[in-house]
């Protein structure tokens, strides 16, 4: 049984899932974005909504569910302890061999991670799921690449701001009708045949919108044959490579869920039998 649901279908199925309040997604961007990375493991995307919680901008597969892939994957764990001080496992995959594991509230305390009212409350639960997501990555890491449980994610550190300094107006972009004002910000968007980048953004975020704007500009341009189009796509995908190539798989998925909704293509060459839609701009746009 395929698992694929069209774009726009998925779409409608994040704005309910953002809308309904009830998954932990702040905004259909978040809903969406975690719906194509279930899609891209050939999972339904509503099992984004069954297993999946955002916490602080990451995705975070509950502990239940990370343990239930492990089984399904011929996977089996044996509690050997479970209190609120300690809790110990044993992991055992044909493909990865077995492993005991402990983790105790003693433990989380001395590297600083029990002081929210999460561990004070419910120690026994946070012990188990900081087990499940060790063990399992320790025996069979590939059912939960790249993924945390809620209970690891709430413990990260949020990610400190970093001053990059003030950044003097850049030069007009050639060929382009609106000079943008280059900000202060780590991330920068570059088009062809500039030196100086087009914008800049404080995060990647904020870049990847940047980035399907030029898309959808390109894409609606009058002036363009479909074969200009195609090139000036795969000049602004190279002349940004330093920045997406840095980027985690999470934030690939995101950036091509913005692609598509911005009217290009995440494949090289576009659809030259679709026509384009028709924006009104009258200059080209590098």
């Amino acid at each position: 049984m395929s698992n694929i649901v069209a774009f726009n279908d998925m779409q409608q199925m994040a704005e309910v899932a953002a809308g309904s309040k009830m998954f932990g997604f702040k905004n259909t961007q978040e809903a969406m974005a975690i719906m194509l990375l279930c899609q891209a493991e050939n999972l339904h995307p509503a099992v984004a909504m069954r297993d999946f919680h955002v916490i602080q901008g990451r995705p975070a597969l509950k502990a239940d569910a990370m343990l239930a892939r492990f089984q399904q994957a011929g996977g089996t764990v044996q509690w050997k302890e479970y209190t609120d001080e300690q809790v110990t496992g044993v992991f055992s995959h044909p493909a990865g061999g077995n492993l005991e594991l402990t983790w105790t509230l003693a433990q989380a305390k001395k590297i600083g991670i029990a002081t929210k009212d999460n561990w004070k409350n419910y120690p026994r639960a946070m012990l188990r799921a900081r087990v499940i997501s060790e063990g399992i990555r320790s025996v069979f890491p590939g059912c939960v690449v790249g993924v945390y449980t809620p209970e690891e994610v709430q413990d990260f550190e949020p990610p400190k701001e970093k001053f990059m300094g003030n950044v003097e107006r850049v030069q007009d972009i050639p060929e382009v009708e609106i000079v943008e004002m280059v900000e202060d910000g780590a991330f920068a968007l570059h088009v062809p045949n500039s030196d100086q980048p087009y914008k800049r953004y404080a995060t990647k975020e904020e870049w990847i919108d940047g980035y399907a704007d030029l898309v959808s500009k390109i894409i609606s341009s009058q002036k363009l044959s479909v074969a200009q189009k195609e090139d000036k796509l795969s000049a602004l995908a190279e002349c940004n490579k330093s920045v997406t190539e840095d980027f985690s798989s999470m934030e690939r998925v995101k950036l091509k869920g913005a692609i598509v909704e911005s009217g290009g293509s995440v494949h090289p060459k576009p659809d030259k039998s679709q026509p384009l839609p028709d924006s009104g701009l009258s200059e080209p746009i590098f």
